[in-house]
Order: C-alpha cells, then structure tokens, then sequence
C-alpha cells in the first residue's frame, strides 16, 4: 500500500548553483507539501551511512565524496502516492534520460551529479526521511 510521503535531499551541485529555490518551487507547485526542510552539511562518514547499502559498489566512495563536497537541503514531502509521484517529477536518473521539464532535465549536469536524491519505494523513504530527521522536527 503507497503512503503519503516521500524523502528528497537537493544535492551539493544543485544546491552550489543556486537551484535550490527553483527546485523547491517545482516540488511545491507539483502538489507536494513540505513537512520537514533543513539544509546541513554532510560529513564524508555520514554519507557513507546514508549511502551504506551501496557500499561494496565501486562508485560508493566517489558518491561519498560527492555527497560531502557541499551543503545540500534535506526534506520530507506528502502527497497522495508521494514516491511514485515525485519519481517522476525528478526524472531518469541519468539526465539525458530524463524527460522534458522534470528536475533532473532541467537542473542535472550528469549522471553522478543529478541534483536531486528521491526515495525509491515507500520503506526507503522511511528510513531515509528517519535518517535526517527525528519525528519532533516535523511539521505536524
């Protein structure tokens, strides 16, 4: 069964080029409410933890260090079908994949630097909403 919400982070690239406020905007004139928002820093060992199921992939420490390299906007997002809905609204990993007008078509430098993180299914976006946030930092 699909719940209500979803987690995004707007990473170091999007966010060191200033598309932050237009990246919000999108997410909120898609229909998305903000229940929770910090921007923060991560350190390379808290990406390591975020990013540990991908741990014995050989990109994970480039990810790491990518995810690290600058402040990046951490959020939780409600909308019926949230995950499914917001994947779409960031588009193909890959940014020459991705369609016209989504996040990653428009604000993406490449497939490493994709300006947007989006949950994958309804437990990930748990645990990684949980991961940044604990339920006394969100709005009701």
């Amino acid at each position: 069964m699909a719940t209500n919400r979803t987690f995004t982070m707007i990473k170091p690239d999007a966010f060191g080029a200033g598309n932050s406020g237009a990246i919000l905007k999108m997410i909120e004139e898609a229909g998305f409410k903000i229940v929770a928002l910090k921007a923060t820093k991560l350190t390379k060992e808290v990406a390591g933890k975020f990013y540990e199921v991908h741990s014995a992939r050989p990109f994970y420490g480039e990810l790491c260090d990518f995810m690290s390299s600058g402040p990046i906007i951490a959020a939780i997002l409600e909308k019926e079908n949230a995950v499914a809905d917001f994947r779409t609204l960031i588009g193909a990993t890959n940014p020459k994949e991705a369609a016209p007008g989504t996040i990653r078509n428009l604000f993406a430098k490449s497939i490493d630097a994709n300006a947007v993180h989006g949950s994958d299914s309804d437990e990930n976006a748990a645990i990684e909403g949980n991961f940044f946030f604990s339920q006394f930092e969100r709005i009701a």
